[in-house]
């Protein structure tokens, strides 16, 4: 008998998460230039990182065989969140902080809810606890917060929110998730995962750290992986009462977020100018893509994100033909979703070879 078959059967049954294609791999098996590759699967700031944090990274090097010291980034998101420094947990990427929060609240004989068509890392890292998922319905692509709470049972300890959702892009105003917050019992944990935040318009925008004052049960996780344009170098964090932040900081790794993400965390906050035109940039090439789609009569939902997600006759055969043609988006069978393809808001010039691709694949 294999070493694997004894391997905890909660985690040998787990789908493993499928990220977007390498531009590499597609190279290799199409026998493409790289440079003639146009990626938009995996929702990254297409102007690359903000110019500050490069210069950051740069300076940054000589000290890298140092172990990492993240105390002004602590301090740095606190003064942003208006929380104390004992209120933040960094990850490697907030996907690290997500798999931390399960590993907190979850376990065999637990279970969590999290929304139809909701981020893959969600039921990952409930299974790996051991935990169960439970699906609540999705309303017209997005969380049903209505549903999600008939959902609830004596066993569930967490509930997953992507706000905007990412594959979909739905957005729930703040207000509705406040409301929903205050119908739940206080030993279920709530994680607000806001990693396209920053993309939402000023106005939707809230501060939903200062939430946690009032429901302690909350955890809101963030990442510098997009709009911020770090998402190799892996940073995310999380926001919780000082309580949750202590016993995640104790599963959490030592060391788990490297000296260069740090530097060039801390650099980024302060780009604002960046900031703002990347966020101009996003609201620009959401335009294009979507007059395109309609242009080529196909269906799109509406985004709160960097990205558009969009009906195609066949999802799969489409998929195909765009990376024959040096294209790669994101294909979202696996979320139960086979005739929609997600696309990542490029550059004006990416969108167009997007947008020229995709009417030749649709043929």
């Amino acid at each position: 008998m294999s070493i694997a078959e004894h391997a905890l059967p909660y985690v040998r049954a787990i789908s493993p998460y499928v990220p977007g294609k390498p531009i590499g791999a597609l190279a290799r098996e199409f026998g493409l230039e790289e440079s003639e590759i146009v990626k938009l699967a995996s929702n990254e700031n297409p102007h690359g990182m903000s110019p500050k944090a490069r210069a950051a990274v740069a300076a940054a090097l000589q000290e890298a065989y140092r172990y990492p010291d993240p105390f002004e980034l602590v301090a740095k998101l606190a003064r942003l969140h208006g929380v104390a420094a004992n209120q933040i947990v960094l990850g490697n990427g907030s996907n690290d902080v997500l798999d931390i929060a399960a590993r907190v609240f979850l376990a065999p004989g637990r279970s969590a809810v999290i929304s139809q068509y909701a981020f893959a890392v969600y039921p990952i890292a409930t299974q790996t606890c051991g935990a169960e998922t439970i699906v609540a319905s999705a309303h017209h692509y997005g969380h049903d917060l209505a549903a999600m709470r008939a959902a609830l049972r004596s066993d569930v300890r967490m509930i997953w929110i992507a706000n905007p959702n990412n594959p979909t892009g739905t957005f729930l105003p703040f207000a509705a998730i406040y409301d929903f917050l205050k119908t739940l019992p206080r030993d279920v944990a709530v994680v607000l995962d806001q990693a396209y935040d920053e993309y939402l318009a000023p106005e939707e925008r809230v501060e939903t750290s200062a939430w946690i004052a009032e429901f302690p049960h909350l955890i809101i996780t963030r990442t510098f992986s997009k709009i911020h344009g770090l998402a190799g170098l892996r940073v995310g964090y999380a926001v919780a009462s000082a309580d949750v932040a202590d016993l995640m900081n104790r599963v959490r790794q030592p060391f788990n977020v490297n000296n260069l993400a740090i530097v060039a965390a801390l650099a980024a906050c302060e780009d604002h100018a960046f900031l703002a035109e990347s966020y101009l940039a996003n609201r620009q090439g959401m335009q294009q893509i979507i007059a395109g789609l309609k242009r080529l009569g196909l269906e799109h939902i509406p985004s709160h994100g960097n990205f558009v997600t969009f009906a195609v006759p066949d999802g799969a055969r489409v998929n195909q033909r765009l990376l024959r043609q040096g294209v790669i988006v994101r294909p979202l069978a696996g979320y139960g979703l086979p005739n929609h393809l997600r696309v990542t808001i490029g550059t004006e010039r990416e969108n167009a070879r997007f947008l020229a691709a995709l009417e030749e694949a649709i043929r």
